[in-house]
């Protein structure tokens, strides 16, 4: 038995490096090719998934079922389950990747030196780009796009739920980009039948040049940990809404439930509302009504308990949890320093929100709280690539090196120094 699993793991070692080895030399045939190649490939791979959405969404009713069979979070199945218009919203995202402007090549800086010599700070391809990711097959078109466009060769390691969804994406963006003249392993899938395959991709320094994770707290915090290859470490969505003592109420009460209940499976849905002690009264019973009516159920202090006997009470946990789905927690406090300082303990440094009218209190907030995106009398819904104007993102960095926030097209590249000189030597 255990050369058979010796058997097995070096089979997977040599299926994942293999594949490395191919998305190596399709990148360097990427990067030497024009905006219009890889916008007209771009294009194919849209039409494809439209013209081959039948397969793609039989295989997807495998996976959903094969995920409601095993008990799986109702939450975790909307992220998995595809249908027309999320086909054609994925179509939709590589088009708009499609209408932006190519990074490769621009430049970031330039000058001549005292020595005559130019200098230019121009941005490369990576190169390989490795994802991780759980359950959304929507994902695969993502990011397959985004590393197309950036010149970069896409290898993607979804979860073995969504298996049968992403082999069938895949199959259908490869065959476009053939049609297209562009080398079919500038996207590839690799193995999820073991988790020994995410191990080989996180050791494949090399040939690999990044690897960018995106799920749960889990999935990141074994890979930033464990791999080998650089990571660009994106985070949980701890979100938080907090409504100011000088906050428009009606104003609060939409934007609190829509962070919530737009799609509370995804990353930028709102986990947490603090509400100032000074708005509260007026507050809190027509906010509770109203998540309550939309299917929430609150886990909130003993001051936000004390408005309904509907909420259940917050344990240390709920305030540092990313619920995912109909549940928030909620606290009163007392200052605008506060509801700062709760959102720096718990948070996740992703996007926290303030709902005021007071100009020094949003300033205020913008300050104190230290996360990728901070948003003044808006959803925090709107952290997102293609609300940004990105199109679709590769996901949404919590770190500081390299990339923070949403991440589109520049974040995907690098950048080299070019140097034209006419014989200069150095003294």
């Amino acid at each position: 038995m255990t050369d058979r699993v010796n058997d097995d793991s070096a089979a997977q070692r040599e299926a994942v490096l293999d594949a490395a080895s191919r998305a190596r030399e399709a990148a360097v045939d990427l990067a030497a090719r024009s905006r219009a190649d890889k916008d007209a490939a771009l294009q194919a791979m849209a039409g494809a998934l439209e013209a081959q959405s039948a397969g793609i969404l039989a295989a997807n009713a495998i996976d959903v079922e094969r995920a409601r069979a095993a008990g799986t979070p109702e939450a975790i199945i909307d992220r998995l389950r595809l249908d027309d218009g999320r086909i054609r919203g994925m179509a939709d995202g590589l088009r708009d990747v499609a209408q932006l402007t190519d990074p490769v090549g621009e430049v970031v800086r330039g000058y001549t030196l005292p020595n005559g010599l130019e200098l230019r700070q121009v941005r490369v391809p990576f190169g390989v780009v490795g994802i991780i990711y759980e359950a959304r097959p929507n994902v695969t078109a993502d990011a397959a796009g985004l590393c197309l466009k950036s010149g970069n060769a896409a290898l993607l390691r979804g979860s073995s739920s969504a298996r049968e969804s992403n082999a069938a994406i895949v199959d259908a963006l490869r065959k476009a980009l053939v049609d297209v003249g562009l080398p079919a392993d500038t996207v590839q899938l690799v193995p999820a039948e073991s988790r020994e395959s995410v191990t080989h991709l996180m050791r494949a320094r090399g040939l690999v040049d990044v690897l960018i994770p995106r799920g749960g707290a889990d999935l990141i915090r074994s890979v930033v940990e464990q791999s080998t290859v650089p990571v660009i470490e994106t985070g949980v969505g701890n979100c938080h809404v907090y409504v100011d003592e000088d906050a428009d109420i009606d104003m609060a009460l939409s934007i609190l439930v829509n962070a919530k209940t737009h799609r509370p499976s995804v990353c930028n849905a709102a986990e947490t509302f603090l509400v100032h002690a000074g708005i509260a009264e007026a507050f809190l019973p027509r906010a509770l009504a109203a998540l309550r009516d939309a299917g929430v159920t609150v886990h909130g202090d003993a001051r936000v308990a004390a408005h309904d006997d509907a909420v259940v009470p917050a344990t240390e946990e709920d305030w540092g949890t990313e619920y995912l789905s109909l549940d928030i927690a909620a606290a009163v406090v007392d200052s605008l320093e506060d509801a700062c300082r709760h959102i720096r303990r718990y948070g996740s440094a992703h996007t926290d929100a303030i709902i005021t009218r007071s100009q020094p209190a949003a300033r205020r907030f913008v300050q104190a709280v230290d996360s990728a995106a901070v948003v003044v009398n808006a959803s925090t819904r709107f952290t997102d690539g293609g609300e940004f104007g990105f199109g679709a993102e590769i996901g949404i960095s919590t770190q500081k090196l390299h990339a923070r926030g949403p991440m589109g097209l520049p974040e995907l590249t690098s950048t080299k120094y070019v140097v034209v000189g006419e014989g200069q030597i150095r003294g």
